[in-house]
């Protein structure tokens, strides 16, 4: 077994780190080329299409949970049938958004199931990785709807269409959404709700920086979630982990998989921006690491050092792009990463201290919108000075 887990560690972390350098490379072709791809995507797009009128993804994918789920009563799991389910009904879909994403998530989740059936994975943990890399090809999906409305823009019926088929995708989400909620008294469902919203009235007003801030609500919203169920105190995976650890290390491996399967959705983003903060984190949700050894309070730091570099960045992106419409979607994203550990940063700062920086996340964005640069610099200055103090408390 510990060969196995090994296997699956190191393999994931490796494939992980190799997809996370290049989401963001574009390669020049000659027009030839260009006209070829551009068919190629067309046929493509039809294809993905017509599968997803034949194929309901969130019964399939409850179907195999369910069956998943057979362990936690000590009921033998059918693990051919899981895989028949993956096979016939989520497969294509995960290899899609693998090719798209340069992800290897298709072979994390047949890894883990031959593992399941063949005994050198505990059912439960199987469970966890299938349930949290599939929420993650769903998440990434989102992205890829979000990237065909733009490619469309201006095409009322097709945008229409893409984020109906945005909208199916979070309603498979929405659970982990409202869980989370329920743990921390967010309001997480209620930020995807009007987000939304504001992407229909987007489209149907053809404002298209209305779309482009409305859909980081969404994806900065569903990195929230994840972040909360990970490395968040006192309810993450992380912290539940290091507690079961204590009385039994069989069960804390599960919940140290839950984490690491989550955390899959957040380390790419992390990686580009915060590297030694996101592969501490890897490091210690890796199924190889003695789950007795997992530190919870130094997850979370590392997390909070992590998210506070990526605003920064953020803030820096929007800084360059000053006078275009993409200064004021960074500065958005700067916002909502604060959000994303307001409550870590209440701890850090203070109440007071917290909402003078969300109120200049705030100005700052307004004055981006309005391209007031002297206002923009102003604040700029002081939001940056914060989150540096921020990173340097975390430590």
């Amino acid at each position: 077994m510990l060969v196995k887990w090994k296997f699956l560690a190191v393999f994931a972390a490796v494939a992980l780190m190799m997809g996370a350098c290049s989401t963001n490379q574009e390669t020049a072709a000659p027009k030839t080329e260009e006209k070829e791809e551009s068919a190629a995507k067309q046929k493509e797009e039809k294809a993905e299409e017509s599968e997803k009128e034949e194929v309901n993804y969130k019964d399939a994918f409850q179907q195999a949970l369910t069956e998943l789920e057979k362990a936690k009563q000590g009921q033998k799991v059918d693990f051919d049938k899981v895989m028949d389910l993956y096979k016939e009904n989520l497969q294509a879909l995960v290899q899609k958004r693998d090719a798209e994403f340069q992800e290897t998530l298709d072979q994390h989740i047949t890894t883990a199931l031959a593992a399941g059936k063949d005994g050198s994975l505990k059912p439960m943990v199987v469970k966890q990785i299938f349930d949290k890399l599939m929420q993650k090809v769903f998440y990434v999906t989102i992205k890829h709807e979000f990237a065909e409305i733009e490619e469309h823009w201006g095409n009322k019926e097709e945008v229409k269409e893409e984020i109906e088929e945005a909208k199916e995708f979070y309603e498979i989400l929405q659970p982990t959404v409202e869980k989370r909620d329920a743990a921390y008294g967010t309001k997480l469902v209620d930020a995807m709700n009007g987000a939304f919203a504001q992407i229909e009235d987007a489209a149907a007003k053809n404002n298209s920086l209305e779309f482009a801030l409305a859909k980081q609500v969404v994806d900065k919203t569903l990195m929230k979630t994840f972040y909360l169920a990970t490395g968040a105190l006192p309810h993450g995976y992380a912290t539940k982990a290091a507690a079961e650890a204590k009385e039994n290390a069989e069960e804390a491996k599960v919940e140290q998989a839950e984490g690491w399967a989550f955390y899959q959705s957040l380390y790419p983003y992390m990686k580009k921006h915060a590297a030694e903060e996101a592969d501490y984190i890897l490091k210690q949700f890796d199924l190889q690491t003695d789950v007795k050894t997992l530190d919870a309070t130094a997850i979370n730091k590392a997390f909070i050092r992590g998210l506070t570099k990526v605003a920064l960045h953020e803030y820096e992106e929007s800084e360059e792009s000053w006078g275009q419409d993409k200064s004021a979607v960074t500065a958005l994203e700067g916002a909502l990463f604060i959000d994303m550990i307001g409550s870590d940063l209440k701890t850090l700062l203070g109440d007071q201290a917290l909402t003078t920086l969300n109120s200049q996340a705030q100005k700052y964005l307004e004055a981006a919108k309005a391209k007031n640069k002297e206002e923009g610099e102003k604040l700029l200055q002081q939001i940056t000075a914060t989150l540096k103090t921020v990173v340097e408390k975390a430590k």
